[in-house]
This record gives structure tokens, sequence and C-alpha cells, in this order.
């Protein structure tokens, strides 16, 4: 990677309420819709547009039964999710790292 090349990052993760998703699903096995939103404090509607973006990418499975008459909705990150995620986690340290050392030279 060069520096500052943060065309590195993945787009579909790098939203602020995307990239809460993809942390959130990484510390969990599954996730049920009302669960994330509390945690993450979007409106239902938002937090429906950025869930449905990270499942047409294939990040996540998306699980609809019913309890008790009501409809449930469960969420998992899928092994591609999980292997996006931790790239994207990788490639942004790696852009920390370097603008690190480029305050460094720049100071000398």
């Amino acid at each position: 990677m060069t520096d500052f090349d943060y065309q590195q990052l993945d787009d579909i993760i790098h939203s602020r309420i995307r990239l809460a998703i993809m942390a959130l699903l990484a510390s969990l096995e599954t996730a049920e819709f009302t669960y994330i939103r509390e945690k993450i404090g979007a409106t239902d509607g938002n937090l429906s547009v950025h869930l449905k973006k990270l499942e047409e990418a294939e990040y996540i499975t998306v699980t609809k039964t019913f309890v008790d008459r009501k409809p449930v909705t469960i969420y998992t990150l899928n092994k591609k999710g999980r292997k996006a995620f931790e790239l994207y986690v990788e490639r942004l340290e790696q852009l920390l790292k370097q603008s690190n050392r480029f305050g460094v030279e720049e100071k000398k």
C-alpha cells in the first residue's frame, strides 16, 4: 500500500453505521435486529438500509423466523464478511502506521 492509499479501504464497510454493525457482529455469533439497533443507536429505517447493503455484499447472513407470532430477524457475520472485516481492519491499521511515519518525517 502506498502512502495514504485510502482507496484500499472497503467502501461497503467504510460507513460509520456499517462499520459499527460489522464490529458488533464480529464479536457475537448472531444478533437480532432489535439488539443491533439498541447497541448502535440507529433508527429502524436507517439500520435496515445499512443491513441490506451488507447483505447484498454477502457479508452477513439473514435469518427470518417467528417467535410467539412476531417476526424476528437474526443477522450473522458470515465467512466472507469476517474476512472482509479483518482485511478492512488490517488496511486501516496500515494506513494509520503510514500516517504516523509520514508525520515524523515531516517534523524533521
